[in-house]
């Protein structure tokens, strides 16, 4: 029996179908991501806020305190949240151009399941490991612990 020269159908990109499923769960999760940052907004912009402005000094000092906090963290959610919405905006033009789900490392498919969990993915697993297990270059006259500088 001869054996086949054929190599096996590798599939190279996602159905126009398939990104359109994909554009539909983008599309719900900007929209809630959306929300939540005008939901932060407001929280640490103080729109809407009763703050400490009227209660007894007492209280206004602890209070203050857990105030500036708790606006910083927000601050922060709001920021992680921009990043993720621009993420998902970018995601829906890779949609258009029909480049959505191609690891942009190996060029591979990543897998169905890893984007409906992470829409805006751009590596596939494998790639993102290796970004994690790759050895960080030292530069020429650094000796390995990092703190003491070779003379040249």
């Amino acid at each position: 029996m001869a054996k086949s020269n054929k190599t096996p159908w590798v599939k190279t990109r996602y159905s126009d179908e398939e990104l359109q499923e994909f554009k539909q769960l983008i599309h719900k999760k900007l929209e809630a991501a959306r929300d939540d940052l005008k939901l932060l907004h407001e929280t640490y912009s103080g729109i809407g806020d009763n703050d400490t402005s009227d209660t007894s000094p007492t209280f206004k000092v602890l209070e203050e305190g857990s105030t500036v906090l708790s606006k910083e963290k927000n601050a922060q959610l709001a920021g992680r949240l921009a990043k993720f919405i621009t993420s998902l905006e970018h995601a829906l033009i890779r949609i258009e151009n029909k480049t959505y789900g191609i690891c942009r490392v190996t060029g591979n498919l990543i897998p169905k399941q890893r984007l409906m969990l992470v829409p805006h993915a751009t590596l596939s697993m494998e790639a993102k490991q290796n970004q994690y297990n790759a050895p960080i270059p030292i530069p020429p006259g650094i000796k390995q612990s990092g703190l003491d500088i070779a003379d040249d």
